[in-house]
């Protein structure tokens, strides 16, 4: 899942790491591990590649760092959508909109970029990159059969293979959606992937 692009301001958003972070986020985003380096970080931010070192000796923990701050995003965005919405079917629909506010950026949910370029990143950052799907589907799994329990919703098939199908059409309708340019066609995905879940009458 995209977590919120974002960051709110605090005190701490404005120092360098931060700073850091938040160029190197949307580089990853929009380009892929593989295809910033630290000197594209440095120049927009206006501070020398030794900095930058001193702050994230190498690219493998500052590309770990983006990660575990992501990871609490998605989890604060989660937890929101928990505590706002009863219904799982609503859940849900604020999920996919995640996915559709970060397309309207022009950016790829972080995992899907990462999971692109999975063979060829740091060891490290590969374990965190399955937990990161592995946190998704399991929340997922558990809004399915909470809706299921409710009578709301009615997939075919177990909710582990639905949290399945719904995570993979998800990821795969944003990777389909950026080079074409057509957030449209995102939208007619997400909306046939939720309806499939629906208790038919």
């Amino acid at each position: 899942m995209p977590a919120p692009t974002k960051v709110r301001k605090t005190k701490r958003s404005s120092t360098t790491p931060d700073r850091i972070l938040d160029v190197a986020q949307r580089l990853m985003q929009t380009r892929g591990y593989n295809g910033f380096s630290y000197a594209d970080v440095a120049a927009e931010i206006g501070i020398s590649k030794a900095s930058l070192h001193h702050h994230f000796s190498t690219k493998a923990k500052l590309g770990a760092a983006i990660i575990e701050r992501y990871a609490g995003l998605i989890a604060a965005a989660l937890a929101a959508i928990d505590a706002g919405e009863r219904e799982a079917t609503e859940r849900l629909a604020r999920y996919t909109q995640l996915y559709a506010d970060v397309l309207s950026q022009d950016r790829l949910c972080l995992g899907a970029m990462l999971a692109a370029e999975f063979a060829t990143l740091p060891q490290p950052m590969q374990k965190t990159v399955r937990q990161f799907f592995r946190t998704n589907h399991n929340w997922l799994e558990s809004v399915i059969g909470y809706g299921r329990k409710a009578g709301n919703l009615a997939p075919q098939g177990s909710d582990v293979d639905a949290a399945r199908v719904l995570l993979s059409g998800l990821e795969g309708a944003m990777l389909i959606a950026r080079p074409m340019k057509d957030i449209d066609s995102f939208y007619v995905t997400a909306r046939a992937l939720l309806a499939n879940l629906q208790r038919r009458s």
